[in-house]
């Protein structure tokens, strides 16, 4: 345009003045009130130029501001605000509410949905409009008038009226009535309820949905109150249509299904409570996310964002590099769980499996000398150290009480029954409000009992093992998740020194996704060095950590050597020539590097630039004469599909690495889509007639090379095998393979019993227990070890206890039928050879 005006060929006359902006800036929204800031800054006589708006820019000073309370909304507009868990159904059951309004009535209709990166256990914020013009607001609700709370612990965590408006109405699912619910609401809430003029409702939706077998799945009960206090449709008619949209929803899951969904319906609007709002408040202030003791970049920054305050972070507070610190999970305290677990210490047989299983860490175990406890809370258990090894010692088994999911799979898991009461175990759930107080002491107080030394531990017997502190604690998984058990047991395992690749999936959003992280340290400072990278590149990616560290391994022992002179020898050839196989050894080899450093800082150079130059860089790389544990992790839409041929060519390189695959069967992160691990009639998108071809064998193909490690684990149905393998493909000089059975919520499964599910899925021999060991050829030996027996289930027992399976029986009986019988074929041709393999 410049240009065009010196030539004098612009048809503007004056040139218009250009004034330059950037908005959306971190994805954040642009809405009206920020379109009027600009206009209101163009209209000025100096306009700011190159201005942004929508974040505060301390740095540049070049925000503009704006006033957040101005709307050009119309007033007959329903917005509509839920908070939700992302496993309850709120955002299935808001989607079903559009179709319902957009479809049987005259309005509009229009919905967004804000999705945690944390999972199922994460919360969700759904946004609805609805009135009888066209709606073109695309913009987030900022004035609701009307807001669901589906989870009573987010009155404490989120403002969750921050957004009401005067007179809106209010829905809150509460484990109180509405006669109690005022005493125990958060003062801040009981003055937003006041000032607005809110009309208040309750219902205890978990107890109902709980009646009508539906478990923790309230989406069907908080839709039919929406419906009835939203006025939107005659009550009636809303849940008639209501129940047909269950009926066409849930069909295909089932007549039992789609029963528990219309009696919760029923029960619903006589479980509706209405809540006479007193004039006064008398709450407490909440005490979660307590950050007493946290560091300031958690309590300044990084609480903000896990409040959902992020936005209004300046610039400044921001790291200039893009880097986060490690260890922050365990100050998010989420408290999304109903129920936890409560340790009996009398029934209770100290194997430790509870602690293995759990996905979140949030259930460990320690031994520790008895004059520990001599400040212990009074609800603080223990008991006598069954273990032979701990002698004199006590043993406690404890729970983070606001860490934990609920999910349940270590009651589940525990071998130990209540003699005198069968139907309980050494572990129990209990509701987790009455305990939360006591047990959150009683949490805090552990984890200042001393952690055993690792070198006195045998890490071949897991109820030793799992005393190892985890470095991977209280992710952001799925409640019951299948994939975290196996990274927790390795960061106990090697988490002190190991390099972790991760590819993209999963894994990579539950362990390296913004505020937090559950990758953490020990006491020392060590803890894994983890990095993401992509699913077409992560094996490469993991392989030059590999590289990287020998170069740098060779290095270092080259300048050792040529200092050797000016060190004692026996000092160089101990550092040169450590086995570096156990803990012991590891130990000994940091303590044997710390002497070497400080020797370092007493050799005479005499003023030799070359002395100083070497003695310089053996103390940069000295570290690297400890053994490194490289990991390369992902999932099998990795391994199986997109990143195959960089896993083949890591595989084939003979160096020592080692891989895991955590093996769900389906692309578990981007929505349930097929992968090459899909079994043969498991219905998928891309498969929604059930997957035809049968699942490659990972496996085999890399047994193939001969010279690579190789184990099939299921955690749920060999523990010990699990532990086995990761314990050996570690100590093996070589690419080491595991693929480690890990169900899925996308499975259709009861995620409480899915380490049963595991088992029966080894007992039907859908998934196979075996190691392949290279270094048993040089004893003479097969290779190849069979860690379970026969099938002794049919397949279409274990098929169809998952909804993948069963899905394809209502839908296209036939089918289901043929492919049954095909994949019978296909696990029975499998099962003959690997036993036929396993026999030469």
């Amino acid at each position: 345009l410049r240009e065009a005006a010196q030539s004098a060929s612009t048809p503007h006359h004056p040139t218009p003045k250009i004034i330059a902006g950037r908005y959306g800036l971190s994805s954040k929204e642009f809405t009206p009130a920020m379109v009027r800031a600009i206009f209101d800054n163009l209209g000025q006589p100096q306009p700011q130029n190159h201005f942004t708006i929508g974040i505060n820019d301390d740095i540049t000073n070049t925000s503009l501001s704006f006033d957040p309370n101005f709307s050009t909304e119309p007033d007959q507009v329903v917005r509509a605000m839920f908070y939700g868990l992302g496993s309850d159904g709120t955002v299935g059951a808001n989607k079903n509410s559009i179709k319902i309004i957009g479809e049987e009535t005259d309005n509009y209709a229009q919905g967004y949905f804000v999705y945690d990166s944390k999972k199922s256990g994460s919360m969700t914020v759904s946004h609805l409009r609805f009135g009888p013009k066209p709606i073109r607001s695309t913009y987030l609700i900022a004035k609701a008038n009307f807001i669901g709370c589906h989870q009573w612990v987010f009155l404490d965590r989120v403002d969750v009226l921050k957004n009401a408006v005067s007179g809106a109405t209010f829905l809150l699912n509460s484990p109180y009535d509405a006669d109690t619910v005022w005493e125990y609401l958060p003062e801040k809430v009981q003055q937003q309820i006041i000032s607005k003029q809110l009309k208040f409702y309750v219902i205890n939706a978990t107890q109902v949905a709980r009646e009508s077998g539906m478990g923790g799945r309230i989406n069907t009960i908080m839709q039919v109150c929406f419906f009835a206090l939203a006025g939107i449709l005659p009550q009636a008619e809303a849940i008639a249509k209501i129940k047909q949209v269950i009926e066409k929803t849930y069909g295909k899951k089932g007549a039992e299904v789609v029963r528990m969904n219309l009696q919760a319906v029923d029960q619903t609007l006589e479980n509706l409570q209405k809540v006479d709002v007193p004039r006064w408040c008398d709450g407490e202030k909440s005490n979660i996310q307590n950050l007493e003791g946290a560091p300031e970049f958690v309590r300044e920054v990084l609480s903000k964002i896990m409040r959902w305050e992020g936005d209004d972070l300046p610039v400044s507070a921001l790291p200039a590099d893009g880097t986060f610190p490690t260890g922050t999970s365990q100050w998010e305290k989420r408290n999304v769980a109903l129920d936890i677990p409560v340790w009996e210490p009398d029934v209770c047989v100290q194997c430790s499996k509870c602690v293995m299983v759990c996905p979140h860490a949030a259930i460990r175990s320690k031994v520790y000398a008895a004059s520990e406890l001599t400040n212990a809370p009074v609800t603080f258990k223990s008991i006598n150290a069954k273990d032979k090894d701990f002698a004199g010692q006590k043993f406690t088994i404890q729970i983070a009480p606001e860490d934990c999911t609920g999910c349940g799979i270590c009651v589940e898991i525990c071998p130990a029954k209540n003699k005198l009461q069968p139907e309980t175990k050494a572990i129990n759930l209990k509701p987790q409000l009455p305990l939360r107080e006591q047990e959150r002491e009683n949490w805090n107080f552990f984890l200042n009992l001393p952690n055993p030394d690792r070198r006195q531990l045998k890490l071949n017997q897991i109820r030793q093992q799992q005393l190892q502190e985890p470095l991977f604690e209280f992710s952001g998984a799925c409640a019951g998740c299948g994939e975290t058990p196996y990274l927790k047991l390795l960061s106990q395992l090697f988490g002190d020194r190991a390099m972790i690749a991760n590819a993209t999936g999963c894994s990579s959003i539950y362990g390296g996704n913004l505020p937090t992280t559950p990758w953490t340290k020990n006491s020392q400072g060590r803890g894994p060095a983890w990095s993401n990278s992509l699913f077409e590149d992560n094996a490469e990616f993991g392989f030059g950590f590999r590289l990287s560290l020998d170069k740098h391994a060779e290095h270092a022992a080259e300048l050792l050597r040529e200092l050797g002179s000016k060190l004692p020898e026996d000092l160089v050839q101990s550092i040169l020539n450590a086995p570096q196989k156990t803990e012991a050894d590891i130990y000994e080899q940091r303590q044997r590097v710390e002497l070497l450093k400080q020797r370092l800082d007493d050799v005479e150079t005499y003023h030799s630039t070359s002395l100083q130059s070497k003695i310089q860089n053996l103390r940069l790389l000295a570290d690297y004469l400890v053994k490194k544990s490289v990991w390369i992790v992902g999932g099998d839409g990795w391994a199986y599909d997109i990143g195959f041929g960089g896993l083949d060519h890591v595989l084939a390189s003979g160096r020592n690495v080692n891989i895991l695959v955590m093996d769900t069967e389906v692309y578990s992160n981007t929505g349930g889509q097929s992968s090459k691990a899909t079994p043969t009639a498991a219905i998928a998108k891309f498969a929604s007639s059930g997957k035809p071809a049968a699942k490659k064998d990972l496996g085999l193909m890399a047994m193939s090379y001969g010279n690579v490690y190789v184990a099939s684990v299921a955690l749920g149905a060999r523990d010990d095998q699990t532990l086995k393998a990761f314990l050996e493909a570690e100590a093996y000089n070589g690419p080491s393979l595991i693929i480690a059975y890990s169900h899925c919520i996308a499975h259709g499964i009861n995620m409480t019993t899915a380490m049963n599910n595991q088992k029966a899925l080894v007992e039907s021999g859908r998934w196979l227990l075996y190691r392949y060991n290279p270094q048993l050829r040089e004893q003479g030996k097969n290779p190849l070890q069979l860690d379970m027996r026969s099938p002794k289930q049919s397949l279409e027992q274990s098929m169809y206890q998952e909804n993948r399976f069963k899905m394809l029986v209502k839908s296209k009986p036939e089918l289901a039928q043929r492919l049954l019988q095909q994949a019978q074929a296909e696990v029975d041709a499998r099962w003959q050879l690997y036993e036929y393999l396993a026999a030469q």
